[in-house]
């Protein structure tokens, strides 16, 4: 289920583009080591390939341990999976405990595992179910990030990323119980993001509509009337997002910390609009 690359040398910090480089000539010892939730596909999968691509070691996390394998098979032999259910508490040790043992840091941690089961009016949601989307969505982040902060971060320093999306920054239809979820995760990004100053930068970033799996009922078979609608002319992909969560995960945004970076192609200037 998961895969790792022997560890010589633990040290490092912030890279240029010109180190990254050199990194993965030299087998990526002492590169930056990032996690990403939920990334086995969608968002998460293509947050995995940015950072692989610019010579960070990955670990990936999913529930399907079948599709996490195929997921690191793709991204080569700098990358590990752990599978499991991001929720769960014994599933965040693990996944810090292994990261340690294999590469001995922990740099860079993307929140993106997410779940919406809630469709339609918040008023007819069960509570329970709203307490579970908010366990994933939101108690997930923050478990991780309690624990990338104790294991290395606290110490050492480095960034968190929390994949949130347009849908927490207003009322959105038939998304209400996404959207709280989405709206209480950047609260808890600002709010990490004071506490954990000056070692850790913690930043957001809210999609719109993008083209994964996990979207797919919101466009699929309407795709170009939805797609006008956003001033750009289209929807967002994966790597839309992927290329902002590198940045944020950068040295080139080294004084930026506690800010939502909206990716949404536009779409939020018709707001109002009819």
């Amino acid at each position: 289920m998961w895969r790792v690359v022997p560890l010589t040398d633990a040290d490092g910090g912030a890279r240029t583009a010109h180190e990254a480089r050199a990194g993965r000539e030299q087998g990526r010892d002492g590169a930056p080591v990032a996690v990403v939730t939920g990334g086995s596909r969608g968002i998460g999968l293509g947050v995995a390939r940015a950072l692989i691509a610019r010579g960070d070691r990955v670990c990936v996390t999913g529930r399907d341990a079948e599709r996490l394998a195929e997921a690191v098979a793709e991204l080569g032999p700098h990358a590990m999976g752990v599978a499991g259910k991001a929720h769960d508490p014994a599933h965040q040790a693990e996944v810090v405990e292994r990261v340690m043992a294999a590469w001995g840091r922990l740099d860079h941690l993307v929140n993106n595992a997410g779940s919406n089961p809630a469709f339609g009016p918040l008023t007819e949601v069960e509570p329970a179910l709203l307490a579970k989307v908010f366990e994933i969505n939101v108690l997930s982040a923050f478990g991780f990030a309690r624990g990338a902060w104790s294991a290395w971060q606290r110490e050492h320093g480095g960034t968190v990323v929390n994949v949130s999306s347009i849908a927490g920054l207003g009322a959105t239809p038939f998304l209400g119980g996404y959207g709280v979820t989405k709206a209480a995760l950047i609260n808890l990004t600002e709010q990490l993001a004071q506490e954990m100053a000056p070692a850790v930068r913690v930043n957001a970033v809210a999609p719109a509509v993008v083209k994964t799996r996990f979207a797919g009922p919101l466009y699929e078979g309407n795709e170009e009337r939805i797609a006008a609608g956003y001033p750009l002319r289209r929807l967002g992909v994966p790597a839309d997002v992927a290329s902002a969560v590198a940045f944020l995960t950068s040295p080139e945004s080294s004084w930026i910390t506690g800010q939502t970076l909206v990716i949404d192609g536009g779409v939020r200037l018709n707001a109002g609009l009819g």
